[in-house]
């Protein structure tokens, strides 16, 4: 795909200095760049990158309108302009529209007469795939699951069945939605299944990372909000809810029942007790483990950074005697502040 930088400038806006008619090709970092591709600059530090490149064009931040000669679209965001550049010229293959004569599909099944439906698919009884969407390679939708309009799934994905997802989702492959959550009641010694009857809903513009779990609620639903991002091997336990706009990175553990706030950042492998909630715009760093409720938004770290295993041995000790090495130690300044009070009075 070819575009000029003037159909850029028309289609995302931004202030086009220099050759309008220059075609691009591809976005490339600005030290790999040629002359049909563009690069970008968000940070001041990076300015000196220009002089160097081989780059046709260049996106830049508006205070580094005379940073370079080449053709520069001057934006406020240079880093968002250049994603939306990159979506364009890099859309992801489409299958043919129709059914694959190989795929599976109930008769009572609602598919978009626009709708990709790829080889090896499975659709159940009554479930509804929207317009425009692909469903990809061997994946399974269950009875009754719901797939909204502008989809894409990938090769593998499986939605069980009375699970819902909105429009304009990217599902990506192996992962599960609507697996049944982990509840069991103990009877004598052994363990019963609790029927999970819940479902997984899903909203609008969700991203969901290679083999990522969500488990069905075991009464009510587990619910992904709009525009929520989840990467790869994430596990939702059942009846989370997730607040739209979070972003949440991979091999993070989310227990049941509990409820993150909108506009969250969660670092990879974080781990989150159940039955807590979280505010509106917390933030928690990698490897944290969140075991109470943090009801005022903020940063929230606890990994400790590695040691050799020796050392590592001897804190661990150390760790486990706190207690009393803190008990001690009020103890010593208790009488250092008696030794200090009998000295000032004596004459």
């Amino acid at each position: 795909m070819s575009v000029t930088l003037a159909e850029l400038v028309a289609r995302f806006g931004g202030e086009l200095i220099g050759e309008g008619t220059r075609q691009i090709t591809q976005v490339a970092p600005l030290d790999r760049a040629t002359v049909d591709e563009i690069g970008f600059v968000s940070q001041s530090k990076y300015l000196a990158q220009l002089a160097s490149t081989h780059a046709g064009a260049v996106i830049l931040p508006e205070d580094a309108r005379d940073a370079t000669d080449l053709p520069r679209i001057l934006t406020p965001n240079p880093y968002l302009y250049f994603a939306r550049v990159s979506g364009l010229l890099n859309q992801p293959p489409r299958p043919p529209i129709g059914i694959h004569p190989s795929a599976s599909v109930a008769a009572d099944a609602h598919i978009a007469t626009d709708a990709c439906i790829a080889a090896g698919v499975v659709i159940g009884a009554g479930a509804v795939v929207g317009a425009r969407s692909v469903i990809g390679a061997n994946s399974v939708l269950g009875d009754q699951a719901r797939v909204g309009a502008d989809c894409l799934l990938h090769a593998n994905v499986t939605l069980y069945h009375h699970c819902e997802v909105g429009a304009r989702a990217i599902l990506h492959s192996g992962c599960v939605i609507g697996s049944d959550g982990f509840g069991f009641a103990p009877n004598d010694g052994h363990w019963e299944k609790i029927p999970q009857i819940g479902r997984v809903r899903v909203g609008d513009d969700v991203e969901i990372g290679a083999c990522t779990t969500i488990d069905r609620g075991a009464l009510e639903d587990t619910l992904i909000e709009d525009g929520v991002k989840l990467d790869n091997l994430i596990h939702i336990a059942h009846n989370v809810v997730i607040g739209a706009h979070t972003v949440i990175a991979a091999c993070t553990g989310i227990a049941g029942s509990a409820k993150i706030g909108r506009h969250c950042t969660i670092g990879g492998a974080a781990m989150i007790f159940g039955h807590i909630e979280i505010a509106d715009g917390t933030r928690i760093s990698t490897n944290t483990l969140i075991t109470k409720s943090l009801p005022k938004a903020g940063t929230y770290t606890s990994a400790l950074p590695f040691s050799e295993h020796d050392v590592w041995q001897k804190n661990a000790v150390h760790m486990r005697n706190l207690d009393k090495l803190v008990k001690r130690i009020k103890q010593l300044e208790t009488r250092l502040t008696e030794l200090e009070n009998q000295s000032e009075s004596q004459p």
